[in-house]
């Protein structure tokens, strides 16, 4: 029977460049972002602690603190993690029309590859940024995956009642081979630079759902496109996690599930302005987390995680099925809130 440690972080993408870079997601909505009323790109109509955590130079000081809390999270979780020294590392993270886009969206897709060479700072996204490590752009970051027990986890899901997709290679070539959600976690996870020999078996989400095309998975908000199709349900998302934690027990590895994501995000959260997270939704899936009455999650609907920008959360909720399944308790690490870096952020273990 294989034991399993579970794990919730953040993929937060400030971590990867330099506090002077400032609070950019904000930045860009307030420049680029059609939908924010003109009135609140002024801060002088923010909600104060949002001008107080925006400061005098525009986070700089703010996201110092904001990334040293963080970074010790992520150690103590590296810390958890090799010490439990898992066989393989299955993660849960949302694809952001990165590997999926309008060829194909899965619901649900196991990514059971030999190998990922990711290149993180030649990606589009990044290309020509400093990064905090001060890495080159040719700079690789190779992860080594476990294809059969990939293969061996989607036939047991689809025995189990879920029509598992699954994939061997990346739709697109380039050096987005492996999904945001999945590659910053494994960078922060070796914030320090040390390496890291687990391998890893992404499970991508479709989070976005119903914006996941037109909203190019985020930022670039395309209003002349129609809404996409919604993304799994929570009360899905759970159940998945449950199945996968009874097969992942029936094997002889020992595992970690991980679920990586920030949770309601400013760009998303309409009655916000489109610029600060929704801290009271957030707020009570804590106390649900903290409490270990996550099965609640379980009952949240779509329109629910959308209004207040939450589709992330997905990822913690296919976490806290597993977790749920196995009967293993929250041990929180770290909740931070902000209102000017963009969102939430949890990190939590699950010890068997």
């Amino acid at each position: 029977m294989g034991e399993i440690l579970g794990v919730g972080t953040t993929h937060w993408p400030g971590m990867n460049f330099p506090d002077e870079s400032k609070s950019w997601p904000l930045m860009r909505s307030l420049s680029h972002d059609h939908r924010v009323p003109e009135e609140m790109k002024n801060p002088t109509n923010w909600p104060e602690p949002m001008r107080v955590e925006f400061g005098e130079d525009e986070g700089v000081t703010s996201h110092k603190e904001h990334r040293r809390r963080l970074a010790e999270a992520f150690r103590k979780v590296r810390a958890e993690i090799d010490a439990f020294n898992p066989d393989f590392i299955l993660m849960f993270g949302d694809d952001q029309y990165e590997n999926f886009r309008e060829d194909l969206i899965p619901a649900f897709a196991l990514l059971a590859y030999d190998e990922f060479e990711c290149k993180p700072w030649a990606q589009a996204r990044h290309k020509g940024k400093p990064n905090f490590w001060g890495e080159p752009e040719d700079h690789v970051i190779p992860i080594q995956g476990r294809p059969h027990i990939a293969r061996r986890l989607a036939k047991d899901l689809i025995e189990e009642g879920f029509d598992m997709a699954y994939g061997y290679k990346p739709l697109h070539s380039g050096p987005e081979v492996l999904g945001h959600a999945f590659l910053n976690t494994w960078m922060f996870l070796d914030y320090d630079r040390e390496g890291i020999d687990y391998p890893l078996i992404p499970l991508a989400v479709n989070c976005y759902g119903s914006s996941v095309i037109r909203n190019r998975g985020g930022m670039d908000v395309d209003p002349n496109l129609s809404v996409d199709p919604p993304s799994p349900t929570p009360k899905r998302c759970f159940e998945l996690g449950q199945a996968i934690a009874r097969v992942l027990k029936r094997m002889p590895e020992r595992s970690v599930i991980m679920g990586s994501s920030s949770w309601s995000h400013g760009f998303l959260t309409e009655r916000n302005h489109f610029l600060w997270p929704d801290h009271e939704a957030d707020r009570a899936a804590f106390e649900q987390l903290r409490d270990n009455r996550q099965i609640e999650w379980k009952n949240m609907s779509l329109t629910q995680i959308e209004e207040a920008g939450q589709q992330e959360l997905l990822n913690w909720v296919c976490l806290a099925g597993a977790m749920h399944e196995l009967g293993q308790k929250t041990e929180v690490i770290d909740y931070i809130e902000t209102w000017v870096f963009n969102s939430e952020k949890c990190m939590a273990i699950f010890k068997p």
